[in-house]
C-alpha cells in the first residue's frame, strides 16, 4: 500500500491507496469507494478481479478514519453531512494529490455508493459514470434497525475484534459510522431530490436480502436519473460483490461495454 497526504479541515491527512493495473496508462480508471465500515483490505480481491476482467486501471483508497488512513482526530470531526464532505471535498483533493486529471468511473458500495452519487451531482467533471452497490438515497427504518444491531455486536459480540484487523483505529472507524447513522438528526438525511441532476450513466445494484436497505433505494435512483440501469439480485445481501460476485462482475462488464458502444 501507498499513502498520499492531503489537507482537509486545516489538518494533514494521510490517505492509504492502491493502484491496480497501473502500467496500463491508457486504460480508463475505475475508482472504488468502500462501505461505511470498509477499507482497502475489506474489498478483498474484488477490485483486482474486476479490473483484470475489464482491462481497466483501478484506484482503491481508505477514506479518512478507515483502514490505515488517518483516524478521526475528534468525535466532532464527522458531521451529519459527512457523505457530502467526502464527495465534494475529500475526493477531489485526493485525486488531485495523485495527479488524476481525466474523468473516472466510480464504483461505490453502501455509503460509498451514496458518495459516488453525490460526486456525480456536485463534481460532474470528475465523473464519467458510476456503479453503486446497495446505495442509500434516504434513511429507511430497516437500515436503522440493522445499524443498532451492529452496535450491539460491536459492544457485546466479536465485531470489534473482527474489524480491528482492518483499521488502524477501529473505534474511529466504527463510531464514525455508527454515531452518525443513529443520530436523531440523520433520520432526515435524504438526497432523492439532489440526484435528479445526475447526467452520467448509472448502474445501480441491490440484493433482495439486504438487511440494510430495500429495492426502493435503487428504484428511487431509476425514477430520478433517466440514464440508470438496474440489476436486482436474488439470494444476495448487503455486499453483492461478495455474495454474488459472478453476477456482479458480468453485470458491470455488460454495462460498461454498452456505455462505451454508445459513445
Amino acid at each position: 500500500m501507498q499513502t498520499t497526504q492531503i489537507i482537509w479541515k486545516n489538518q494533514s491527512i494521510d490517505i492509504e491507496y492502491q493502484w491496480l493495473n497501473e502500467t496500463q496508462k491508457e486504460a480508463p480508471i475505475l475508482l472504488f469507494l468502500h462501505e461505511g465500515l470498509g477499507s482497502i483490505a475489506l474489498w478483498r480481491d474484488f477490485p483486482k478481479t474486476l479490473c483484470e476482467t475489464l482491462g481497466y486501471r483501478g484506484l482503491v483508497y481508505s477514506r479518512p478514519g478507515y483502514g490505515w488512513s488517518t483516524p478521526r482526530p475528534t468525535k466532532e470531526y464527522w458531521q451529519i453531512d459527512f457523505m457530502h464532505q467526502q464527495a465534494i471535498d475529500v475526493l477531489p483533493i485526493f485525486l488531485e494529490s495523485l495527479h488524476v486529471q481525466s474523468p473516472v468511473w466510480i464504483l461505490g458500495h453502501s455509503d460509498g455508493g451514496s458518495i459516488a452519487l453525490l460526486a456525480a451531482v456536485n463534481k460532474p467533471f470528475l465523473v464519467k459514470g458510476i456503479i453503486v452497490l446497495a446505495p442509500h438515497i434516504f434513511v429507511e427504518n430497516l437500515t436503522i434497525s440493522s445499524i443498532k444491531e451492529a452496535k450491539e455486536q460491536y459492544l457485546k459480540g466479536d465485531l470489534k475484534q473482527k474489524l480491528a484487523r482492518y483499521h488502524q483505529d477501529v473505534d474511529s472507524a466504527f463510531w464514525g459510522w455508527n454515531d452518525i447513522w443513529l443520530d436523531s438528526e440523520f433520520k432526515n438525511w435524504d438526497i432523492t431530490n439532489e440526484i435528479s441532476s445526475i447526467q452520467c450513466p448509472v448502474l445501480a445494484i441491490q440484493g433482495f436480502d439486504d438487511p440494510y436497505g430495500t429495492m426502493v433505494q435503487i428504484d428511487g435512483i431509476k425514477e430520478r436519473v433517466p440514464n440508470t440501469t438496474l440489476l436486482k439480485i436474488p439470494d444476495c445481501g448487503h455486499s453483492p460483490h461478495r455474495d454474488q460476485p459472478i453476477i456482479v462482475v458480468d453485470g458491470i462488464k455488460e454495462f460498461l461495454v454498452s456505455q462505451v458502444a454508445a459513445i
